[in-house]
């Protein structure tokens, strides 16, 4: 068997800096319950991230900035439950560490303990700097977000692509050097120019997994609820749909009703 397609029993934050090395894409999916993780984890993908993207998909909310970190506890506890491979990365929500790096820690602790998750991921370069530090010296694995990060959504005012003009562009590599400095395992880089994000990568020793980054970086995440189809409504560049299931759903749910309404629906076989 290759380095590369080396088999492992659990995924670590190692694992990951081996994939790298190896030439092994990394490949990252969303889970906010306990029986979809049970499936994205069967099916054999390297880390699961629970991302306040469950403000979108799980509760409706415009934007990720709504969900609380109680709320954070909840989904990444159910998704650990289901775990027997993938590495599990849990999103900090919006305003339990910016600017505040004892706040930071304390969040932080609190994911780790009570939800059970192995890191947590943070939106931001050089402004949150002293909150990865807290965090990292308690042992806390950080990876890191920077490019289009959602919880900065009112800043930047859309979530057109990140890092086109050179002075942005500067900050980006800045930042993702700064954050493999302090000792983040790795960084996600979301929609900016794949040439930017392919010498990011080439730059930093530690994964770089992108979301509309291209394919010139470690690894790829996308919200699963996106690649299956079931979020029809949303449709960036970046997607590849996996499957439909908003429409294999919709005919179910139409078959049920119709079987419902007309009788056939539990049968004489369907009955005790």
């Amino acid at each position: 068997m290759s380095a590369a397609s080396k088999e492992y029993k659990r995924v670590t934050v190692k694992s990951l800096t081996e994939m790298k090395s190896n030439g092994e894409k990394i490949a990252m999916l969303t889970a906010y319950d306990y029986t979809m993780a049970k499936i994205v984890d069967g099916s054999g993908v390297d880390v699961i991230l629970v991302g306040d993207s469950a403000s979108n998909v799980m509760a409706g909310h415009e934007t990720t900035l709504p969900l609380t970190l109680d709320q954070m506890i909840y989904h990444a506890s159910s998704v650990v439950r289901a775990i027997d491979r993938a590495l599990v990365v849990v999103d900090l929500p919006f305003g339990s560490y910016q600017g505040n790096s004892k706040g930071a820690l304390a969040a932080a602790i609190r994911i780790m303990k009570e939800s059970g998750g192995h890191a947590v991921k943070m939106e931001g370069g050089s402004e949150i700097k002293d909150s990865i530090k807290r965090i990292l010296s308690a042992g806390i694995p950080v990876m890191g977000h920077l490019g289009l990060t959602p919880q900065s959504i009112y800043k930047f005012g859309t979530y057109t692509v990140r890092a086109k003009e050179e002075e942005e562009a500067k900050k980006l590599i800045k930042d993702a050097k700064l954050l493999e400095k302090l000792g983040c395992f790795a960084i996600v880089l979301e929609k900016i120019p794949a040439k930017l994000a392919k010498e990011v990568a080439e730059q930093l020793a530690i994964p770089v997994i992108g979301i509309g980054a291209g394919g010139g970086v470690d690894g790829q995440v996308l919200v699963t609820h996106d690649m299956l189809g079931m979020t029809h409504e949303f449709n960036p560049r970046f997607l590849r749909r996996y499957l439909d299931l908003y429409t294999e759903m919709t005919g179910a749910f139409n078959q049920y009703i119709d079987d419902v309404k007309s009788g056939d629906f539990p049968s004489a076989k369907e009955q005790y």
